[in-house]
């Protein structure tokens, strides 16, 4: 997983709420645990008039011209700006893999799914959680002509506004340490690597024959 850094990106809004993991990845796509490839496939249901399978090309399929990612001033968004309980539905990390294959980095949102939240942060997508007030102002200026950009600085825990605004949220100290130093599970337990050997070594000691 790759280090979070800061950054300036386009803001898409995805003005829906209540937004599940089906509509995110349908179901057909989730035979893969590859973590890559899905990008083309996200949202493929609401992004696309036809069906869409595992392995298809995505180049010339038909495309809804009313749905936001089809809109040419998204076409390279890396926040993604969406209302409440974003991210319900099953537990699979298909989602969290499919918006980041996108080039989505930050998912602003008044609330999200609590396994969907935990499950961003196991890979490189940071969810920020801000007041309904502020989520609608957002709205407002990123569905404007000129699309909106916002800095993202996760260790100041800062996002600033085009106009010189800047708006705080809050993170939790694990979470914003596995993203900033670009951990997931098995990064976060090679840290540990020195303990964890100590330990087999003195349980080999204390109790030999469970390593015959």
């Amino acid at each position: 997983m790759e280090a979070f850094e800061n950054f300036t990106g386009v803001v898409a809004p995805l003005d829906r709420a209540n937004v599940d993991t089906d509509a995110i990845i349908p179901k057909q796509f989730l035979k893969s645990i590859k973590r890559t490839g899905f990008g083309p496939f996200l949202f493929d249901e609401w992004r696309y008039l036809d069906h869409g399978e595992p392995d298809m090309d995505c180049t010339h399929r038909p495309r809804k011209q009313d749905f936001v990612l089809n809109d040419p001033r998204y076409a390279r968004a890396q926040i993604l700006l969406t209302r409440e309980n974003f991210g319900c539905g099953s537990s699979r990390e298909h989602a969290p893999w499919a918006l980041a294959d996108f080039g989505f980095k930050v998912i602003l949102a008044p609330s999200f799914a609590d396994i969907f939240f935990n499950n961003c942060f196991k890979n490189g997508l940071l969810p920020i959680v801000l007041d309904k007030a502020t989520i609608d102002s957002l709205f407002a200026k990123a569905t404007g002509e000129t699309p909106l950009s916002i800095g993202v600085d996760l260790a100041a825990q800062r996002l600033s506004l085009p106009d010189g605004r800047a708006i705080g949220f809050d993170v939790d100290s694990g979470s914003k340490h596995r993203l900033l130093e670009g951990l997931d599970d098995i990064g976060l337990t090679l840290q540990e690597t020195d303990a964890i050997r100590a330990y087999e070594e003195r349980r080999r000691q204390e109790a030999p024959w469970l390593f015959i």
